[in-house]
């Protein structure tokens, strides 16, 4: 089929909530994929940092074989050995314990639906009715996920938000100045993703963590891009020294699988009681026996500390390039930001698709790398070339 012929047929078949596919895959195999037509491209962005393990992971595809023939879901009347095994396995890796507990749904933007409502259930009897999030922030096209979401022009189309929704700036004036009695939670992503991979302000969220806990207020971390592994810690806000109250896990979570999970620390886990939420396939014995290959091959194989290694090789040699597009070059671990001198990041990404390279542009000025975490000397050498190549293409 040629690409003219399938893009005919996606687009008189699918809602056009998203732009024009740039290539029909078919095939995956570690950090490659291939198209239709038989081109492979190496993958740096991996489904959005969604495929931790990179493509056709032997470790995934025997869990979900071996489960689906077994039990593929069962409801959440019933319990089963796959949800509790990695319910355990979050509560270790977070940090939260004993004292935390998870409730699994499918989705990131799930998760921060979940999120929204330990929020509000956070009231105070009353006195506390006010959600903080910060401008330029992206936490999930879903209603109160998109209420939560620092982008006027993503809203615009749905208002009005959920009401009780304030966005500040990420500075710390901003943050002392918006946090009082009256904020039942504060949300925050560790590092932007969708923004361009922008860090927050240094000691910002341990300025968060004590305004938060002063003032009886929840502090929330969307964790959907920047947890598993991907920043060179099981997640972001591990960097930092603090312990939240809660955290919003998906993509890499399942390899690909659609899941998603919030995780509540403390005090936190016993704001939703029965019967105030729930999700039909949230946890289900697939989606959670896929997590526990995926959680149980990256603490095996020293994927953490891999993303660490990496991340530092890939932000090096972008670094010494000094290429003149270049402006900076930010994120942690194998979550990347390249910001641009110039508005070019879509067709620089187009140019770099044409050389076989999968990379992003969330925006006009900034490529985002999150490759698989398995990567390793190869795919950095040969990222090094097309990439390289590439900007010569734009220049």
């Amino acid at each position: 089929m040629s690409h003219e012929d399938w893009l005919a047929e996606y687009r008189a078949r699918m809602m056009g909530t998203v732009t024009d596919p740039l290539a029909l895959l078919v095939k995956g195999e570690g950090c490659s994929v291939w198209d239709a037509e038989g081109t492979r491209y190496l993958d740096f962005l991996a489904g959005i940092a969604v495929n931790a393990l990179g493509h056709a992971h032997p470790a995934l595809v025997a869990a979900v074989n071996d489960q689906i023939a077994t039990l593929a879901h069962v409801s959440n009347y019933f319990a089963t050995p796959p949800q509790i095994s990695l319910a355990e396995t979050l509560l270790r890796i977070t940090g939260a314990g004993s004292d935390g507990r998870v409730f699994f749904c499918n989705s990131g933007a799930e998760a921060m639906e979940a999120a929204f409502k330990l929020a509000r259930r956070n009231s105070g009897e009353g006195s506390r009715q006010k959600i903080l999030a910060v401008h330029r922030s992206f936490h999930g096209r879903t209603m109160g996920a998109l209420s939560l979401t620092g982008q006027p022009a993503l809203q615009e189309p749905f208002l009005p938000m959920v009401p009780g929704v304030e966005h500040i700036d990420s500075t710390l004036e901003a943050l002392e100045a918006a946090i009082g009695p009256d904020v039942a939670a504060l949300v925050l992503e560790p590092i932007k993703g969708e923004a361009g991979v922008v860090e927050l302000p240094e000691g910002f969220l341990a300025r968060a963590r004590e305004l938060t806990r002063e003032h009886g207020a929840l502090l929330i971390l969307d964790e959907i891009q920047t947890g598993i592994g991907r920043t060179g810690e099981w997640f972001g806000f591990q960097h930092f020294g603090i312990v939240p109250d809660a955290v919003a896990i998906a993509k890499g979570l399942a390899g690909g699988v659609p899941i998603g999970a919030l995780v509540t620390f403390g005090e936190a886990s016993s704001l939703l009681q029965f019967g105030q939420h729930g999700s039909t396939f949230g946890g289900n014995p697939l989606a959670a026996a896929a997590g526990n290959a995926v959680l149980g091959e990256i603490e095996g194989s020293g994927l953490v500390a891999n993303a660490r290694k990496r991340g530092a090789e890939l932000m090096s040699f972008l670094r010494k390039l000094n290429h003149p597009l270049i402006a900076e070059v930010r994120g942690r671990g194998l979550l990347i930001g390249i910001g641009l001198s110039q508005a070019i990041a879509k067709p620089l990404s187009i140019a770099a698709l044409s050389r076989g390279l999968i990379i992003n542009a969330p925006n006009d000025s900034s490529i985002r790398l999150a490759p698989p975490l398995i990567i390793g000397d190869a795919e950095i050498a040969e990222f090094r070339e097309l990439f390289t190549a590439t900007l010569k293409d734009m220049t």
